[in-house]
């Protein structure tokens, strides 16, 4: 098994016990999820559908219901917990005004949708992706539910997200964080998966820590652990830890330890039909070959 490979069983494990924590550390994830909000501005399109895939305990859910006041949003998380933090943080009397339906909330995976084919005018993912294991399958099903002319919207993390980390814990044979997959790459699966005008682009948050310590505390806090086939099934042995440590501390820089967090962005349309001079869809008829 490649050691890189996702264990979705511990995926849903961690963000499981992350809930209660996670809204207090997720700095990074909440500007991610302003900063795809402001790219909708250059978006021409009013979704009355929305998936929220990945919505976590609800902080992007709540965003795309004030945008789009009177759409149908439904929120999906591998992690109930996740989803019971959403639905609590929900004022009360929002069902009640006009127009304003509870959000539905679903507990699946990305990689199958228990949703109808054709459903949803907009699916926005924000910082999931990395979490799954098949992406050309994850882009199946989400191209799947959305509906002719809807739009696939999302945030991940490239490949050198947490390079600190990766290499301070470097040389003893296993994994230690995460698999990234490059923004070209995920553009070309997103053609080969029959997406139309893919528009991809990267940015490089860095954020700084007192101590090491700090920077483990936040990613447990969120659910980010090491979640691949070849971490470590024990804990890293106290020799290894504190040279991983020291070489944490020895990255200082102004005093402060650098984390590397390499953002990519992209959206992508599903393919609506195509329309003659008239307005009627065009139906091609190409002629039968002849052996």
């Amino acid at each position: 098994m490649d050691s890189h490979v996702t264990d979705k069983g511990q995926v849903r494990r961690a963000f499981e016990r992350a809930a209660a924590s996670y809204d207090d550390a997720a700095v990074l994830q909440r500007e991610i999820c302003d900063r795809m909000l402001e790219r909708l501005d250059f978006i021409r399109h009013r979704p009355q559908t929305i998936l929220d895939a990945g919505c976590g305990t609800g902080y992007g859910l709540r965003r795309l219901e004030k945008r789009y006041p009177g759409a149908a949003v439904t929120g999906l998380d591998i992690a109930l917990a996740m989803l019971r933090v959403s639905r609590g943080a929900a004022p009360w009397w929002r069902p009640l005004l006009p127009g304003r339906a509870a959000a539905y909330l679903v507990c699946a995976e990305l990689e199958a949708l228990p949703l109808r084919s054709g459903w949803a005018g907009l699916v926005w993912s924000n910082a999931t992706l990395q979490w799954v294991s098949e992406l050309p399958r994850a882009f199946a099903e989400v191209h799947r539910v959305l509906a002719p002319s809807g739009l696939f919207m999302f945030s991940s993390f490239g490949p050198d997200t947490l390079k600190e980390v990766r290499a301070a814990f470097s040389g003893d044979g296993h994994t230690h964080t995460n698999r990234f997959t490059d923004m070209h790459d995920i553009g070309d699966l997103l053609l080969r998966g029959g997406f139309a005008n893919p528009v991809m682009d990267m940015e490089v948050i860095t954020l700084t820590y007192d101590e090491p310590l700090a920077i483990m505390r936040d990613l447990k806090a969120i659910g980010a652990h090491n979640v691949t086939a070849g971490r470590a099934r024990g804990l890293t042995g106290r020799k290894a830890f504190s040279a991983a440590v020291a070489r944490l501390e020895a990255g200082r820089r102004d005093g402060r330890i650098p984390v590397t967090f390499e953002v990519v962005y992209g959206h992508a349309w599903k393919p609506g039909p195509r329309l003659g001079p008239s307005g009627k869809p065009v139906i091609e008829i190409k002629p039968e070959r002849k052996p």
